[in-house]
C-alpha cells in the first residue's frame, strides 16, 4: 500500500486528554483558534435512553444545504476536535461488555500495519466513508463518518462530538460520502435526525463519545441504496486487527483525501476502556470508522469503534470508544428512525 502524507510541525506534547490534534494551553485550550472550556456536567440519565437531537435542519434550509456546502466552504470548514482536558466528572465508568453481535458480511483482515497516509485502495470503504460538516458555535466544521448497514438506508455512524459539543446540537450537518478535493462525487446528504448516547448527551463523557444521524434520501434515492453501507460488531474483544479510516484536516493532512491507519488495537492502559492504536490522523478524523475483519480488495469490515480522542504525551496514538451496548442501542435507535 503507498503511503503518502503531507508534512507540517510535530504535535505538541503536554499532560491531559486531547482530542485528535488539540494542543493544551495555559488558561485553556485550544481548538482552531477557539479557546474552549469543559462543559458543566449534569446527572446521567437513568432510562439508558438514546438521546436525540433537535431539529438540525428545518425543511427550509434542508433544501439549501447543497447550495450552502460549497466547495470552497467545505475546504475552509474547520475540523473539530474534542476538548484536550477531561475533568473527573466528563469521564465515567468504562463502557460495560455484552455478547458480541455482528450486522452485515464479515471480511477477512489483510495487510497491515500502517501509521498514518493516503488511502490508495478502492473498495467500498472509499464510497461509504465520508466528510461530515456542519455549523457549531456560528463556525463551519468538520468530522468525518460512515455509511453502515441500516433498516432505514440511511444510518450513518460518527463521533458524539460531531453531533454535539460544548451542549450544544450542531446545525446544517450534511455528509459527503467519497469526498475528495472538495468534490461531492456521491451527493451531500442533509441530515434529518441525529442522536447520541444519553452518557454524552448528559456529560460528554469521553467514554460514550459515538453518534449517529439519519440522513434524507437524494432524488428518491436513500444513502446505503447508492454507496452502500457497512456492517457494524458489538461487544468485540480487544487486542483486534483494526483498520481506521478519516478526513484529517489539521496538520500534516488537509482533509482532501481519506486517510487510513492499520494495526493491532490494545485497551487504553490509563482512564478509559476504550481502543487505541497507533496512527497520525489528526483533526477531522473525528467520527471516522474503526473496522475489525477489514478486507483490503473489497473495502469492506465491521465498524467497531470511531476515531475519538487521544493524549497529549502519547503522539501518534489515536483511541475509539469500546461499542457496547449503549452503541448497540443508538444503533437500534438510529437505523429504525424513519424506516418502512
Amino acid at each position: 500500500m503507498t503511503r503518502s502524507r503531507g508534512t507540517g510541525p510535530a504535535r505538541k506534547a503536554g499532560g491531559g486528554l486531547r482530542a485528535v490534534a488539540a494542543a493544551a494551553c495555559a488558561g485553556g485550550l485550544l481548538l482552531a483558534g477557539a479557546q474552549l472550556y469543559p462543559a458543566a456536567a449534569q446527572p446521567a440519565p437513568q432510562d439508558g435512553a438514546v438521546r436525540t437531537g433537535p431539529a438540525v435542519n428545518t425543511p427550509a434550509s434542508a433544501h439549501s444545504l447543497d447550495e450552502f456546502w460549497t466547495a470552497e466552504r467545505m475546504r475552509g470548514a474547520v475540523p473539530l476536535d474534542l476538548a484536550a482536558a477531561r475533568s473527573d466528572d466528563r469521564h465515567g465508568k468504562p463502557a460495560p461488555r455484552g455478547e458480541p453481535r455482528t450486522v452485515g458480511p464479515r471480511a477477512a483482515p489483510a495487510e497491515f500495519p500502517e501509521p498514518g497516509g493516503e488511502w490508495t485502495g478502492e473498495g467500498v470503504v472509499s464510497e461509504t466513508t465520508g466528510r461530515v460538516f456542519f455549523t457549531h458555535q456560528g463556525r463551519t466544521a468538520s468530522c468525518s463518518g460512515s455509511a453502515v448497514t441500516s433498516e432505514n438506508a440511511s444510518t450513518v455512524v460518527t463521533a458524539g462530538h460531531c453531533v454535539k459539543m460544548d451542549g450544544e446540537w450542531h446545525t446544517d450537518w450534511v455528509f459527503v460520502p467519497g469526498y475528495r478535493d472538495g468534490e461531492a462525487p456521491h451527493g451531500t446528504w442533509p441530515a434529518t435526525t441525529t442522536l447520541t448516547t444519553p452518557q454524552w448527551e448528559a456529560s460528554e463523557d469521553i467514554d460514550y463519545d459515538i453518534g449517529a444521524a439519519v440522513v434524507e434520501p437524494l432524488e428518491g434515492t436513500k444513502l446505503t441504496d447508492a454507496v452502500g453501507g457497512q456492517g457494524l460488531a458489538f461487544n468485540t474483544a480487544h487486542g483486534e486487527d483494526m483498520y481506521a479510516f478519516g478526513y484529517p484536516a489539521a496538520e500534516p493532512y488537509d482533509g482532501e483525501r481519506l486517510a487510513y491507519c492499520s494495526g493491532t488495537a490494545f485497551q487504553d492502559p490509563l482512564l478509559t476502556g476504550d481502543h487505541g492504536l497507533d496512527c497520525d490522523m489528526t483533526g477531522g478524523s473525528s467520527g471516522g470508522p474503526w473496522f475489525t475483519q477489514f478486507d483490503e480488495e473489497t473495502g469492506g469490515g465491521l465498524l467497531s469503534s470511531v476515531n475519538s480522542f487521544g493524549y497529549v504525551f502519547l503522539p501518534d496514538t489515536m483511541f475509539g470508544p469500546y461499542f457496547g451496548a449503549e452503541a448497540e442501542a443508538l444503533y437500534d435507535e438510529a437505523q429504525t428512525t424513519g424506516a418502512g
